[in-house]
Parts: structure tokens; sequence; C-alpha cells
């Protein structure tokens, strides 16, 4: 069953949440994509939150404001990080397990998550991502914006080019990480580049991260494809860092 959650008062301030018939094996917090932008919605995120509650996981899969209806930075941040500490207050929920999920401009966000707490207004972070798999990610604001993937989409969610200032919002300067991060990226995307996975990955393994690329048959929409075996696969990779985080 899933039930609609507000986190906030503004009509882009929810999530549903779908609980597994039978325990938990913890949450994953979904995350669409859409290169930030209003007319794409929580909607791309529902077949994916059915088939993880199915495979034993609750699924929050969350909607924030987006560039054209209050988005942009810091708001859009402000949401994704609003949306996971609400985890922390629903009733007989187990949040010691936490694995972000995002796919494209989703993934730069699922990504984000995982260092959030070390910046200014987000520090105060009750819920931690252990785990975060971008599913063909935005991970390199700067290299993103250069390349014009989306057409100035980057532009549009920070309000001018990105620089060494907006390290905040880069997960690319965030690394190192101390989670686990599985990028998971079509080879025949022609939307956002392998490059931006790949790159990511490279620079967080030499800087010491545990941080892996997984390149599948497909473009850009096939890693959020239920019936893929691409989508078979990322169901694996999140058990396996359910069962390192716990091993821990």
């Amino acid at each position: 069953m899933t039930f609609r959650i507000a986190y906030g008062d503004d009509p882009s301030q929810f999530g549903e949440l779908t609980r597994p018939v039978g325990p938990s094996k913890g949450v994953v917090v979904v995350i669409h994509g859409g290169f930030w932008k209003a007319e794409y919605d929580l909607g791309l995120g529902r077949p994916l939150a059915a088939s993880l509650a199915q495979h034993g996981w609750t699924a929050w899969n969350i909607e924030y404001r987006r560039v054209g209806n209050g988005g942009g930075a810091p708001e859009t941040f402000d949401d994704v990080h609003a949306a996971f500490d609400t985890l922390a207050a629903i009733d007989g929920l187990d949040s010691s397990t936490v694995l972000a999920l995002g796919h494209s401009a989703g993934g730069h966000l699922a990504v984000w998550s995982a260092g959030r707490h070390r910046y200014a207004g987000w520090d105060d972070a009750r819920v931690r991502v252990t785990g975060a798999v971008s599913q063909a990610g935005v991970l390199d604001l700067v290299s993103a914006a250069r390349d014009d993937l989306g057409t100035g989409a980057v532009v549009r969610l920070l309000g001018h080019p990105p620089t060494s200032a907006d390290e905040p919002f880069d997960p690319r300067q965030h690394l190192p990480l101390d989670v686990p991060v599985r990028c998971v990226h079509g080879r025949a995307d022609d939307t956002v580049p392998v490059s931006q996975s790949a790159d990511y990955i490279a620079s967080a393994t030499a800087a010491g991260a545990d941080a892996a690329v997984e390149l599948v048959e497909g473009g850009h929409f096939v890693v959020i494809d239920p019936e893929s075996p691409a989508w078979s696969r990322q169901l694996e990779i999140l058990d396996e860092l359910s069962v390192a985080h716990s091993g821990r």
C-alpha cells in the first residue's frame, strides 16, 4: 500500500511511501529526473517504487520543487534534504539503512544527498544516506554546464554558470564520500554522456572512495525500465549495498 506524506506546505513538498509485504530490507529513496524541470514529476519513479516494494524494500518516492515551480538552488536541495529527514518521523520505519536511488538529475540529487551533511544548511541531517545508486546521473555540474546538458539546465538550476564556489551543490566537488556510490549507465545514452559516471568514479576511486560504475546495454531510460536486465542488476546492487552496510 502507498501513502502520500507531506514534508512541507508547498504542493511539491511530498513523497509517496510504499511498504513491502513482510519485513523490510531498508529504505530506498527514489528521486526522479528531468533536468530539475517542473514539467517532470515523481510519476517517473512510481514503477521503480512498486518494484522495490515487491522485492522487500520500503520505497520513498519523493517530489520536490523544480525549476519553474519555485525550485533551483537552494530550494530544490532544501526539499530533498527535508524529504530524507522526514523518514525519521514516520512511525515504525527503520531508517538505519537508507539508500538513495536517482535517475539523471535525480542521480545528481541522490549522490548529493550522501554528502549534504557537510554543508551549512543541511548539517543538521537526521537521516544519513548509507549508499547511493546513480542511474545515468549528472554528477559533475561544471562539465555538464560546459557540455550544455539539458540545454542550459545546470545554469537554470544554479542561476549562473557553476564554479568551485558551488561546491555545496556539486557531487563531483564532494569527493571523497564516506559511503559507497554505484553508477549504472546505458552505453548508448545520448542525453547524459557516460563520461558523467565514468569520470566521477575515476576521481572517486583515486580519492580513496568506495565507488564503481557499471555500463549496461541501452540508452538513457533503460535504467528506469523495471522490465529490463539493467533494473534487475540494480536490485542486486541495492542488496549488495544493504548487506555491506549491515556488516559494518
